[in-house]
């Protein structure tokens, strides 16, 4: 007799004998007759084990626990009237089991698997046990489908899958290799790949004109709530493009994935330019589920008789000064939440937090006695201000400005509660500056292969690339860019890096010798997986979408990895560990 999924029985097997297997999520005992909710992964069914139908079958059911994992065969019947459970698919059926087989025991679980304030250190060390979950399942059953629907997507595209190296070369790409030592080549180390990166380029040169890999990928790097060590990404690439044709693809491809999986989002995306995130939402990745932009006005205090301000003001190039308006926020937030808001910024480097309140007789606020009346109805006007609001003033240095204002909206929008749920915002980051300076280093924003629009500059870090980000609720979903694809060029970008041509050589010189071989042009992307899964399911960390995840210390409670190895497997890898000298 075939083994059915508790999900299949219905109202169609009443009067049927059948056979069901899975794990006991419940038993009551009522004095005679023993009820079992037997679960598998799709569904509960339950099971009456009653002595007048079966003598053998009750007595095992008395030394049954929680998670025994049980087979039991009986005869399906209705419910009784008002007995139904309409919360379950089998809510009418019922079996009254003839016989029952205990295929394994449980110890005591030692946590409730639906308690979801359990520590998450005692989750992730007992991970296959949290899995055994209704909303683990989900998770995961959602996962497989968006990974079938990318591979189906990509296929009807012509993409053709193709798989990269895992251990490959140490390369610079922003984070830190994680380390493979050679055991034949003593001394020498290969590296787990940060991405596909210069591989996808390669395909591109060997004429496989549209790629695409459900690829592992691995850096050494502070974690946080949407990062691990290990984790995949959907990664494409394609020849002879330009970026509205990846844009395209990667739309496409966005947009079946969620079809596939249940959700209906637009075919086409909203964008926006870097500087134009930066400068209203002090992100390159703006939540767009609510408003709450900045304001500049700069111009306005350049005038006021705050010393601080107006010299502040005097550097426009250099410095900000941004306005944040909140509707109502004078009838929201007592007058010590605005004070305390300036503690929160401080965290930020902020040296401090003006605000000013709307009035029914004007704008208010510790601010108002260095302005004019002229200046203050200027702010009243570029703010848009209207009776009961607040407006929130940041000035500094632009960067610095850009981030603790930016933190600042989320906070305030978190605090205000006005970010929609079960809503999907997504936005194209558009045209990222090429490099970044930082301590009198240049550094590439994105990787060194990205595509300049121009290199003609006053101004390093005025450089645009032709580069892009896609945004899905606040969290940077993934990105791409359009590839340098010249030796020429690829060379200059180094130069400016800071990498001469011997270094070039030695650590990107498989590249740049495939470029002269006639590289076509290319560009592509990739799209962080496990972020996806996150924001779909609506997880707090990405740790709940991965099946078996590291903490926040990159430690795998569950294996208990990493751990020494033994003094033999060092030496066959030239290894020798070096002994930590005591701290007084």
């Amino acid at each position: 007799m075939r083994t059915h999924y508790c999900a299949e029985v219905n109202e169609e097997h009443i009067g049927q004998v059948v056979t069901v297997a899975g794990w006991v999520s419940s038993r009551r005992d009522h004095g005679g007759l023993i009820f079992i909710d037997l679960r598998d992964k799709d569904e509960v069914i339950q099971l009456v084990c009653d002595p007048a139908d079966n003598v053998e079958a009750h007595k095992i059911a008395e030394d049954v626990r929680d998670q025994y994992v049980l087979v039991a065969t009986g005869t399906m019947r209705a419910r009784g009237e008002g007995l139904e459970n309409p919360k379950l698919k089998t809510g009418k059926v019922e079996m009254v089991v003839d016989k029952l087989v205990i295929e394994n025991r449980s110890k005591p679980m030692p946590f409730d698997l639906n308690d979801e304030k359990v520590n998450e250190e005692i989750k992730l060390k007992y991970r296959y046990l949290e899995l055994r979950t209704q909303k683990s399942y989900d998770i995961f059953k959602l996962r497989s489908k968006a990974t079938i629907a990318t591979r189906n997507a990509l296929d009807e595209l012509d993409f053709l899958e193709v798989e990269t190296p895992i251990i490959t070369k140490s390369t610079p790409e922003g984070a830190r290799d994680y380390l493979v030592p050679s055991r034949v080549h003593g001394g020498e180390f290969y590296a787990l790949p940060q991405s596909p990166q210069l591989f996808k380029q390669l395909l591109m040169v060997g004429g496989f004109d549209r790629y695409f890999q459900i690829a592992k990928c691995f850096r050494d790097e502070d974690l946080r709530a949407d990062r691990q060590p290990e984790f995949t990404q959907i990664d494409v690439e394609m020849s002879f493009c330009d970026q509205e044709d990846v844009i395209k693809v990667a739309e496409k491809l966005i947009s079946n994935v969620f079809s596939a999986c249940g959700f209906d989002i637009p075919t086409t995306f909203n964008r926006m330019t870097y500087s134009e995130a930066m400068e209203n939402y002090g992100s390159d990745k703006p939540d767009m589920r609510y408003d709450l932009a900045m304001v500049d006005v700069i111009d306005i205090f350049e005038r006021c008789d705050n010393e601080i301000f107006s010299s502040i003001a005097k550097s426009p190039k250099k410095n900000r000064i941004k306005a944040l308006k909140v509707p109502k926020g004078d009838e929201i937030f007592s007058k010590r939440q605005m004070k305390g808001f300036e503690e929160y910024v401080r965290k930020f480097g902020a040296s401090g937090l003006g605000y000013f309140q709307m009035k029914e007789d004007g704008l208010k606020g510790p601010l108002a006695k260095f302005f004019t009346e002229e200046d203050i109805q200027a702010i009243v006007d570029r703010c848009e201000l209207e009776v009961g609001d607040a407006v929130f003033f940041g000035a500094g240095d632009k960067k610095l400005v850009w981030d603790y204002m930016g933190r600042f909206r989320i906070y305030l929008a978190e605090i205000m509660d006005i970010i929609p749920k079960d809503t999907f915002e997504f936005l194209w980051v558009m045209d990222f500056p090429m490099f970044e300076v930082e301590d009198g280093r240049v550094k590439a924003l994105h990787h060194p292969f990205t595509q300049p629009k121009s290199l003609d500059y006053e101004d390093i870090e005025e450089i645009e690339s032709i580069a892009y980000d896609i945004v899905l609720n606040g969290t940077e979903l993934g990105g791409g860019s359009i590839r340098i694809h010249k030796e020429e060029m690829q060379a200059e970008i180094f130069k400016l890096l800071g990498i001469d041509e011997e270094e070039a050589q030695e650590k990107f010189g498989f590249l740049l010798d495939a470029l002269k071989f006639g590289a076509p042009p290319h560009g592509g992307f990739a799209l962080g997986l496990d972020r996806l899964i996150m924001l779909m399911t609506g997880s707090s960390s990405i740790r709940e979408v991965i099946a078996f995840p590291k903490t926040q210390k990159a430690q795998c409670l569950l294996t208990q990895a990493p751990s020494p190895v033994d003094a033999e497997q060092l030496k066959d890898l030239s290894l020798r560990i070096r002994q930590q000298t005591p701290t007084a």
